[in-house]
């Protein structure tokens, strides 16, 4: 569908021709035309990088009434990030409108936001927690407000966020529209709908297994400890990365970020420890591209929205796989081409095969690239810059006295000196290199013959457990990097988890009895688990027989 056939205010059309809005996404495509007919609430899951805010955008600035001067609309969202995109979105569309959007956001001055809404507004775009203080402080009034959108819904629940969307919501009349974007529906999401929303209509694209076309994936396998030259390989390889490098904790964004500040590379961390004036900083760099990677954890980079981005580089996967698909996306805008990429380690595997039957993609494996390739590659990319680089003539007159200086040199030896000045630090830091390749190295189809245990576990999601605690506390106790560990599954008082094994009386020695997250721990095998499906479906199929005799 063409933006041209979509019955708009032309002031709105206006504006998406200078933006070379031409044809609409599939969420727009579907979203747009249903929300321009329709004042039924709305109830819409599609990824990040799918042209969510134009599809909610264009239908609430089109109905705004423009010589009211009363909130006709609020747009909840995560984060101060997303908030001022989709601000800034807005602005762009309403561009020959005479409409008035506010932004509110936590981490800034609250004295300016309410200067500007003593103002008047047409549309709140907000944090809920600064929403929740405006209100309280008699700033915001939602008594007439026409539309509520909870954009990136899930991630709202994720931080925390339900008692104050259940105060706002409260603070909204009955007769609204309500619509809810989210990039997957949890049981959290499905219980606000069911509590504010009426017979929602339902739209679901880019489904959980649909990787973005123009996304090609890959991972490396490497030991835990060669983690961080492996990412080192994979930056010099990529001479002209604009990327994002995930890590799953704060932590580990500031070790990377710090080492590879540290180890000369263009680079900078996004986290929840930095200040809000800290956070912009680094934003306003990154998006000027002042900087070339971007050390992020999940939460800090939500609402991030970067054009051009080559690579995301996932340090360590995510616990929930789904968080993958936001990570990936965020590369390949606009038709464009990008890379996602695992730094992974042999206990990955089964969630890599996961992954892949999620998005619907092969991973490829691939080797982390040798010195010599990357020297190459460097190299090359060097001279290719020197080729393409503009002359000043007025360098002319300095001619003579350079090709003077230089006479003595021959052609080979000329271009050696020149490289040389440029190249000497990856032909100092890549000589003698070793190529990083784990000597234990496995596919997942062979782990899979191996002959393993299930243990259950006297402490499941009640105990705030969740898999990254179990991976951790093995990994503490049972330090034996080769050591697979299989599918972990969390119950509400227990949980499971498979090893090798081989390691079983290892395991039953150093975790048996010991406190942990508030409780004695009990091991013990899994029963069950050596029963296999087959002999099941037999035994089913023994009992129908007697039945039917």
């Amino acid at each position: 569908m063409n933006f041209s056939e979509i019955k708009i205010n032309d002031n709105i059309k206006k504006s998406l021709v200078e933006l070379n809005f031409i044809t609409t996404t599939e969420i727009q495509s579907e979203a747009i035309p249903f929300l321009l007919e329709n004042k039924t609430d709305l109830i819409a899951l599609a990824q990040t990088g799918t042209g969510k805010t134009a599809a909610f955008g264009i239908p609430v600035i089109n109905q705004i009434i423009e010589k009211e001067k009363y909130t006709q609309c609020i747009i909840l969202c995560p984060t101060r990030e997303l908030c001022i995109q989709i601000t800034k979105d807005f602005d762009t569309l309403s561009k020959y409108m005479n409409i008035k959007i506010n932004a509110v956001y936590g981490g800034t001055d609250i004295k300016s936001q309410i200067k500007s809404l003593s103002k008047g507004n047409h549309i709140i775009v907000g944090t809920p927690g600064r929403v929740i203080d405006l209100i309280k402080r008699k700033k915001i009034n939602l008594e007439r407000i026409k539309t509520v959108v909870m954009d990136e819904a899930d991630e709202m629940l994720n931080m925390g966020f339900q008692k104050d969307i259940d105060t706002i919501l409260q603070r909204t009349p009955n007769n609204k529209q309500t619509l809810l974007f989210s990039a997957t529906m949890p049981k959290e999401v499905l219980k606000i709908s069911k509590k504010y929303m009426k017979k929602p209509h339902m739209i679901e694209v880019s489904k959980r297994n649909e990787g973005a076309k123009n996304i090609t994936h890959s991972y490396h396998i490497v030991g835990n400890k060669e983690k961080y030259s492996a990412l080192r390989r994979l930056c010099d390889f990529n001479p002209s990365i604009y990327g994002i490098v995930f890590c799953r904790t704060r932590r580990e964004c500031k070790e990377v970020s710090s080492k590879l500040m540290r180890d000369g590379y263009n680079a900078d961390a996004l986290h929840g420890d930095l200040s809000q004036s800290q956070r912009d900083h680094v934003m306003s760099n990154f998006r000027n591209k002042n900087l070339e990677i971007l050390v992020a954890t999940d939460v800090a980079a939500r609402g991030l929205d970067v054009d051009d981005i080559t690579h995301i580089i996932n340090y360590n996967l995510p616990d929930d796989n789904e968080v993958y698909i936001h990570r990936s996306g965020r590369t390949a805008r606009a038709n464009k081409k990008g890379k996602s990429i695992i730094i992974a380690t042999n206990r990955n595997l089964r969630k890599i095969k996961a992954i892949e039957k999620m998005i619907n993609k092969k991973i490829d494996l691939k080797e982390i690239p040798t010195g010599d390739m990357i020297c190459e590659k460097q190299l090359l990319n060097l001279i290719n810059k020197v080729i393409e680089s503009p002359v000043d003539n007025q360098i002319d007159k300095y001619l003579p006295g350079i090709t003077e200086k230089l006479a003595h040199l021959d052609k080979d030896s000329l271009i050696k000196h020149f490289v040389s000045v440029e190249f000497n630090r990856f032909l100092s830091f890549y000589k003698n290199s070793p190529d990083l390749k784990t000597k234990d190295k496995f596919d997942l189809e062979s782990k899979n013959n191996k002959d393993l245990v299930r243990f259950h576990m006297n402490v499941g999601k009640k105990n705030g457990v969740g898999a990254q605690h179990i991976l951790g506390l093995i990994n503490d106790k049972i330090q034996k990097r080769n050591m697979f560990i299989g599918k972990i599954d969390i119950m509400k008082n227990f949980s499971f988890f498979e090893v090798e094994k081989e390691y079983e009386d290892e395991i039953k020695s150093q975790l048996n009895n010991i406190k942990w997250r508030g409780a004695k721990l009990k091991l013990e095998i899994a029963k069950e688990f050596h029963k296999s499906k087959t002999s099941k479906s037999k035994k089913k199929r023994k009992k129908f027989r007697k039945k039917s005799k």
